[in-house]
């Protein structure tokens, strides 16, 4: 008797033998449809989505694991249900914990704004200025001890405030953790895939370091492999061989703030769409531009920045290949928050790859008989500027993640309750 494949969602079978008859053909993937004349057709699905009945805390985290493995609205309708929220109470109510009975009424409390993670978000563009401060103020050695402190601090700050509040990553503690892959949703158990995740929020850390560096000293470095240099190390100040985009820096910095405030409105919004909604086409519908108007406030508030910045320092704010990194990163964090690794950490290697070999195909040209590999590189950097290559890698990366937050972040699996707390 041929038997359903074992990652079904939609499979009815269960220990007691209750199978359909009917065999599929060879090569094509078997469909389970209640069987006409079954009293109770929940039952069977019931049976087999139990564990994750019993473990979910609430009706939506039923929703999420649901949709997680491809049950939608149409699917809702062939159980009696008017769609995947209908069905989740249901099977929420039916399955017995310990004398509560039904599922419960109020929605998940929105995301709270909370002073510790305001201020630390605060804190990353505070010690930015001060550092900027000190080095306009310092010259020779202490300019070096000033910059490797506020680097050290910057960072430290940054830490804390990626660990805390919207812009917190997922602590994989929750009994199930939801996530997305290239082709497709599905679920996963928590510390099932730990080593796949653990190297791609590595990959992701490495990366993003390699971007923020790039964006300080990036630029300066192309024009001078570019022009036969670098002849010096950097100095800090934006008028020596090798500049230092600093008014870029301390944007990035301060934008810490407005990137947390975008994802608490993105977490707390979809959230009270989430307990409002009555099918997930109707949530989809009301998350997208819930997505998109949060990313058009980050992207105007960093543009702000970057004015102010470059004006109080008297720099170029480079404004596209910034505002270009920015969006890319805000994009990175927002997938990783909602449990999505995978696409962040491949985006950013790329863009990060880009601006890599940009700056090595100068220098390689310099090897003998290796002058052609330069051409690229310096056509581009004499038509449109060293600011090309990051605005160019970082812009196209930017605008994949932003198609891929569309169909990812608009699903009610990325922002059900999973357990993991705020």
């Amino acid at each position: 008797m041929a038997r359903a494949e074992p990652d079904d969602p939609l499979s009815l079978n269960s220990p007691s033998g209750d199978r359909d008859s009917s065999s599929p053909e060879p090569g094509k993937r078997r469909v389970a449809v209640p069987r006409r004349g079954t009293a109770d057709p929940v039952k069977a699905l019931l049976h087999r989505h139990r564990d994750l009945c019993e473990r979910a805390v609430d009706p939506l985290e039923i929703v999420a694991g649901l949709e997680a493995q491809g049950v939608t609205d149409r699917t809702a309708a062939r159980f009696r249900h008017r769609d995947v929220f209908s069905l989740a109470e249901e099977l929420y109510a039916r399955v017995p914990r310990g004398g509560e009975r039904g599922p419960r009424t109020a929605p998940p409390p929105a995301p709270r704004v909370r002073a510790d993670w305001i201020l630390l978000t605060l804190l990353p563009g505070a010690l930015g200025a001060a550092t900027v401060a000190g080095l306009r103020l310092t010259h020779g050695h202490p300019r070096v001890l000033v910059a490797c402190t506020g680097v050290l601090a910057v960072a430290l700050a940054l830490r804390a405030a990626l660990r805390r509040g919207p812009l917190a990553g997922p602590t994989g503690t929750g009994t199930h953790a939801w996530r997305a892959s290239s082709t497709g949703t599905h679920a996963w158990r928590a510390g099932s895939t730990g080593t796949h995740a653990w190297r791609a929020a590595n990959g992701t850390r490495a990366w993003t370091l390699w971007l923020l560096g790039y964006a300080v000293l990036g630029d300066g470095l192309l024009n001078a492999a570019v022009t036969g240099g670098p002849d010096a190390l950097p100095t800090g100040t934006p008028n020596g061989s090798w500049p230092t985009a600093t008014a870029p820096a301390l944007a990035l910095t301060l934008a810490c703030a407005p990137a947390a405030w975008c994802a608490h409105l993105l977490a707390a919004g979809a959230r009270r769409r989430l307990a409002g909604s009555r099918g997930l086409e109707d949530f989809t519908a009301a998350a997208k531009p819930l997505l998109f108007g949060a990313f058009a406030l980050f992207v105007g508030a960093f543009t702000a920045l970057l004015v102010v910045c470059g004006t109080v320092l008297r720099e170029s704010p480079a404004c596209p290949q910034t505002l270009a990194l920015g969006a890319l990163l805000l994009l990175a964090r927002l997938l990783s928050v909602h449990h999505h690794r995978h696409a962040p950490a491949v985006v950013l290697g790329a863009a990060a790859a880009t601006e890599a070999v940009a700056v090595a195909l100068p220098l390689a040209a310099r090897l003998p008989g290796c002058v052609v590999l330069a051409t690229p590189v310096r056509t581009l950097v004499n038509a449109w500027g060293a600011a090309a290559v990051p605005a160019l890698g970082c812009g196209i990366a930017a605008l994949v993640l932003l198609v891929h937050a569309g169909r990812t972040l608009t699903q009610a699996s990325a922002h059900a309750p999973t357990g993991a707390p705020e």
